[in-house]
């Protein structure tokens, strides 16, 4: 029989128990997960009563709230509040997606759990290093390669052409579809994921750009575009509502179609 064994200081224990101001009425609870690799400690999940009185509704207010009032230790990435910056991701309640566009009201169960994203190394609390995530999307050169003079004002584009873009360039690269997908668990060193793929596909897919056969060749290969199932994790999460798999998709078909 298999044995595993857990790396040194991965057991999550139990944390520290913040209560809500005495007369609070409106309470919602956090369960948190909290590590700090400098002390040398297992990870924990504090808990964390809010008074969601005094409290907008998505989960990020809720984490400021928290940092500004109770807990000043606490430590997450964010921006602009808006959902175009991709940096607050996080996984609550079981779900990758953006704590500013989660409203904590859409949060299942009578408490809400927030993570960082799984199968990242963490930093610290809910912030993962993403090093090689943005190494992997400066690997597929996203931006336009033209070997043609560049016209005197602009690269003009049809009304068509540029609709093919639609459900491409808004991806805000927050690697919510990487870190839900399995094979990008299982061959992440090797295989880009979808958010990468999308990217790529985005500067395959657009008119002006004149590099596509280099952009195929360069992802002609057994991991970095192969390893993608079809399990459509990365479609299911995505905070923008953009299709990965089907970018994916459309790439495979391209890499057949030059072959005939």
């Amino acid at each position: 029989m298999v044995e595993f064994a857990l790396p040194k200081n991965s057991k999550i224990t139990k944390g520290r128990h913040y209560p809500a101001p005495s007369g609070a009425t409106d309470i919602k609870t956090f369960k948190i997960y909290r590590y700090d690799p400098d002390t040398g400690e297992n990870p924990r999940l504090d808990t964390y009563d809010v008074d969601m009185s005094d409290c907008g509704p998505m989960v990020l207010d809720a984490l400021i709230k928290i940092k500004n009032e109770i807990d000043t230790t606490l430590t997450f990435r964010r921006s602009c509040r808006e959902g175009i910056c991709g940096s607050c991701s996080m996984n609550i309640g079981g779900r990758n997606t953006l704590a500013c566009t989660c409203a904590t009201d859409d949060v299942a169960g009578a408490e809400v759990a927030v993570y960082p994203l799984p199968h990242m190394e963490v930093v610290k609390d809910l912030v993962v290093d993403l090093t090689h995530f943005w190494a992997q999307y400066e690997g597929i050169q996203p931006w336009l390669k033209a070997d043609s003079a560049a016209p005197q004002k602009e690269r003009r584009q049809s009304i068509e052409d540029r609709e093919e873009l639609d459900g491409l360039y808004e991806c805000v690269l927050c690697a919510c579809c990487s870190t839900a997908c399995p094979s990008y668990w299982w061959n992440g060193d090797k295989y880009l994921g979808p958010a990468a793929l999308l990217q790529a596909y985005r500067w395959i897919a657009d008119s002006r750009d004149e590099a596509t056969g280099d952009r195929l060749d360069d992802l002609e290969d057994p991991f970095r575009l192969y390893r993608c199932h079809t399990i459509m994790n990365c479609t299911n999460v995505c905070p923008k509502g953009l299709n990965p798999a089907k970018a994916i998709g459309e790439i495979k078909k391209l890499m057949v179609e030059r072959t005939l």
